[in-house]
């Protein structure tokens, strides 16, 4: 029997070993933008997805988008549409797609590509009015991408 046990963690230890991070250019999207694979290879969490979520540090979504299931956090933002419910009309994939580059699903759209670290046009390098000399880092992590998901997918209206 401890034996057992003990093969099984390993096994999923091992597993998570594996887990292959996609890198930011690499993100394959589908024709309407969503993207069908974990970035991390690993599941989200939805607490940690909620504190990115809410942090004007972090993803700073909420600066642009409501909540009502985060009552606490102050100054929510009207420029994108409110999220609440989000979770019932709209999978994981394309939840993926449209936090990592939502310039793939909806055109037009102000929403920063949270997961891009080139092909943009005119990046600066801090504040001293030069380019970048290198490709951006991307705003979040593919583990923070697939917490966010992770989140957005427990905002049902039930």
């Amino acid at each position: 029997m401890r034996l057992t046990a003990i093969t099984m963690a390993a096994t999923l230890i091992a597993g998570a070993a594996f887990a292959e991070t996609v890198a930011p250019d690499d993100v394959q999207f589908g024709e309407s933008g969503e993207v069908a694979v974990s970035l991390s290879g690993m599941e989200g969490d939805a607490a940690n997805g909620a504190k990115i979520f809410s942090n004007k540090s972090m993803g700073n979504c909420v600066s642009c988008h409501q909540v009502s299931a985060l009552p606490d956090v102050p100054f929510q933002g009207e420029v994108g549409p409110e999220l609440s419910g989000v979770g019932e009309y709209r999978s994981a994939e394309e939840l993926r797609g449209i936090v990592a580059n939502a310039k793939m699903t909806f055109e037009g759209t102000v929403m920063p590509a949270f997961y891009k670290t080139s092909g943009f046009i005119r990046p600066g390098d801090a504040y001293t009015g030069k380019a970048a000399p290198a490709d951006l880092p991307p705003i979040l992590s593919a583990q923070e991408i697939e917490d966010v998901v992770a989140f957005l997918m427990t905002l049902k209206d039930s």
